[in-house]
Order: C-alpha cells, then sequence, then structure tokens
C-alpha cells in the first residue's frame, strides 16, 4: 500500500482513469463488433447509419491515448470496407 500523500493520490488518479478508459474502450468494441454483427447480415445500409458514431468513439479513444493512431485508423479502414465506402 501506498504511504506518502503523493503516492496515495496518484493511486486514486491512476483507478480513475482505469475506469474511464475502461468505459470508453468496452463502448468504441462494442459499436465495432455491432458494426462487424451487422455485415455479417448483410445490412449495409445500417452499417452506414451507425458509421458516425463508430468513427467518433475510435477517433476518442485515439485522442485519449487509449488506442495508438494507426490502430485507429486501422479499425476506421476495415469498417469502411464493411460499408463498400472508397
Amino acid at each position: 500500500m501506498p504511504v506518502t500523500k503523493t503516492v496515495k493520490k496518484a493511486l486514486r488518479k491512476s483507478e480513475k482513469n482505469r475506469a474511464k478508459n475502461l468505459t470508453r474502450n468496452r463502448s468504441m468494441k462494442g459499436l465495432i463488433k455491432e458494426a462487424f454483427d451487422l455485415s455479417k447480415e448483410g445490412k449495409t445500409k445500417e452499417i452506414v447509419a451507425i458509421l458516425p458514431k463508430v468513427y467518433k468513439a475510435i477517433d476518442k479513444a485515439a485522442k485519449q491515448n487509449i488506442i495508438k493512431k494507426n490502430t485507429a485508423s486501422r479499425k476506421k479502414s476495415s469498417i469502411a470496407k464493411l460499408a463498400n465506402i472508397k
């Protein structure tokens, strides 16, 4: 367990940040999974409809360093391929 005040504060902060990161990561992954499930069913119009939400979630995760920039662009590219967007 932490002994000094600063280490205790750092522990509290890291726990809060971890909770925020997990929430953002789970919501992003859920939207991505939803898009892939829609593609398996062949519903490209629904994919195009949720595409802005997915892009927003991925961009926010990349901006907050939850995922790397290239990972974000790779995920966005793969989802765009599902929707047949070039």
